[in-house]
């Protein structure tokens, strides 16, 4: 997930300015203007609680969604943003620090009841639950929003840990939109309207963290139009979705069929919401400092221009340096020459100046702290180790040019790569890869996309980067929940890829990390999984194929009107956007 979340980074408790220290102080609150006032309040409280109802949230992106379709998406921001209109089996509290990664009950009565060794797994839905257009919601339509997420060929935004761990059919079922026989995926059971039974090939003691993802959020077959299903979302939450026009707006007013009753963690204080999409970045953030705007939706912190007035004056107290375990770093083809020859990935695994990507990024303070690894210190797994040691972290142009020589590639070669050309910060670090890379005769093409399709049309798609010959690629990840598991399988397990929509695209599908999921799956003790998953990262290190960056870390503003500010851990590391509100 781009979407993904267990606290801040050694990098947020820096010194930030003169008198300015982070993760701690004696003020109590985030919402002070001093210019000695602690920062990172909002990781660790609640700022400004409030239960005052009224008023327009206003958020504002550089890009667009890949879609609002809970079912067909993977952006951390718009899982976050879809609880407003998306209900699921379960969800995690809104509450700061560990307390925000707990599963709490959603539109079911109670988190799973699991059976037969952790194979299946049973929710029952709360009665009185209704769509916007006041229907009832039951166990069919969460059933058919797997179905139709999980199993056809039109949605492939979203991960697809359903189709990978569900029991399937006698033959390989195909979906919804083609199969029409009314029992659809046969390990879905559901013996009443208010039953839903999950039967999978495998062992998984993590199941309830699948049955959190927007994924189970419940779909009327009857309103269900395929990829034109993100035009006119049936509501299950506080909001319903007045109207979207693609790459322009997006408006949301209450949804009155909604029964606060039925609902523990959302309080739906705005009446309304709005969000203007491709705004300029240099603009959100003035417009944050400024106070004519509430909210970045996209949640990729504070621009390089911004931050000197955020951290240097008064603004400093509505700030947070906040981090979700997430890691910036830069995938390496292997399907595509020459970087077929391992030796090849090596020398750009040493040629690779991390230091200036840190500082593109934002220096240590709000750019993270340099990765070596592709668990980040915070995710259960986690080991240090650098297999591809330099000097201060800047590159090592006579390591490099060895395995230039030994890949047959000795005069240097051309490579493209792709970032997201509507984050000034990741055009900055891709340019410094460029220069970087290029010392040691690597020519770097840099290919520039927009976010909304960077996964759907370029940077996740197999098929566009094997043919346009497309080596690397710029990414950002947080775990899809907070476990090695969460954080590694699908940028890791060459099983998860997709035809569309991708994040894991260097992987080789290693035969040997792809085991090592599957006994972890079956590990009860937590411990001997942690293992499994130190060794994964490991392998994964080895084969080259992934550049780890930086642990992320993002510069968060949040203005002096919103009520109810915190950081969720579990949304890598973004504010919870459910319980915002206005003073």
């Amino acid at each position: 997930m781009n979407k993904i979340k267990i606290g801040a980074s050694l990098a947020a408790c820096a010194v930030l300015a003169a008198g300015l220290t982070a993760c701690g102080g004696d003020s109590d609150s985030g919402a002070t203007s001093s210019s000695t006032a602690v920062k990172n309040a909002a990781n660790t409280a609640i700022i400004n609680p409030s239960d005052k109802t009224g008023g327009d949230l206003r958020y504002a992106m550089s890009s667009d969604w890949d879609s609002p379709d809970p079912g067909d998406t993977y952006y951390a921001f718009s899982w976050n943003f879809a609880r407003y209109y998306a209900r699921t089996l379960v969800t995690f509290k809104n509450a700061p620090g560990a307390e925000g990664q707990e599963l709490v009950p959603d539109l079911a009565e109670d988190l799973g009841k699991a059976s037969n060794n952790n194979k299946t797994w049973t929710y029952k839905l709360r009665k009185g639950l209704k769509y916007d257009d006041g229907t009832e919601i039951t166990a069919q339509d969460i059933k058919y929003a797997v179905e139709r997420s999980n199993f056809t060929d039109e949605l492939q935004g979203g991960p697809k840990y359903f189709k990978q761990y569900l029991v399937d059919n006698a033959s390989p079922y195909k979906g919804p939109y083609k199969d029409k026989s009314a029992d659809g995926l046969k390990s879905i059971e559901t013996p009443d309207k208010y039953t839903i039974k999950f039967n999978l090939n495998t062992p998984f003691a993590e199941f309830d963290y699948l049955a959190f993802m927007p994924q189970t959020a419940p779909v009327p077959q009857a309103k269900d139009n395929g990829l034109n299903y993100k035009k006119n979302i049936v509501s299950s939450g506080p909001y319903k979705i007045d109207s979207y026009e693609v790459g322009k707006a997006m408006k949301l007013s209450r949804n009155t069929n909604w029964d606060q009753s039925t609902d523990e963690v959302r309080k739906a204080l705005p009446d309304t919401i709005s969000v203007a999409l491709n705004q300029n970045q240099d603009d959100i953030d003035n417009k944050l400092m400024s106070g004519a705007l509430d909210m970045d939706l996209a949640a990729g912190g504070l621009g390089t221009a911004a931050q000197p007035k955020a951290l240097g004056g008064t603004e400093v107290g509505n700030t947070d340096a906040a981090s979700g375990s997430a890691l910036t770093y830069m995938t390496i083809d292997s399907r595509v020459a020459p970087f077929d020859n391992i030796a090849c990935r090596r020398a750009v695994q040493y040629a690779l100046d991390k230091d200036s990507v840190q500082t593109s990024l934002g220096g240590p303070i709000t750019g993270g702290d340099i990765a070596t690894t592709v668990l980040p210190p915070t995710v259960v797994g986690h080991e240090d180790f650098d297999k591809y040691p330099t000097a201060d972290n800047k590159g090592d142009v006579t390591k490099a040019k060895a395995q230039l020589a030994e890949c047959g590639q000795a005069n240097g070669f051309t490579a493209k790569l792709t970032y997201r050309a509507d984050r000034p910060k990741e055009v900055s670090a891709a340019e410094s890869i460029q220069q970087s890379l290029g010392k040691a005769g690597i020519k770097v093409e840099l290919k520039g996309y927009p976010s909304g399709d960077y996964f759907t049309k370029y940077a996740g798609s197999p098929a566009f980067l094997k043919d346009n010959g497309v080596g690397m690629a710029m990414m950002k990840w947080a775990a899809d929940w907070p476990s090695g598991f969460g954080f590694l399988q699908q940028i890791l397990d060459g099983r998860s890829i997709k035809p569309t929509g991708n994040t894991n695209l260097s992987s080789t599908d290693l035969p040997k990390i792809n085991k090592l999921f599957d006994r972890s799956t079956k590990e009860s003790d937590a411990d001997a999984r942690s293992k499994i998953y130190g060794q994964i990262d490991q392998l994964s290190m080895d084969n080259a194929d992934i550049v780890p960056l930086t642990y992320s870390v993002q510069l968060l503003y949040r203005p002096e009107n919103l009520t109810n500010v915190v950081v969720s851990e579990f949304m890598g590391g973004q504010y919870d956007y459910v319980n915002l509100g206005l003073k």
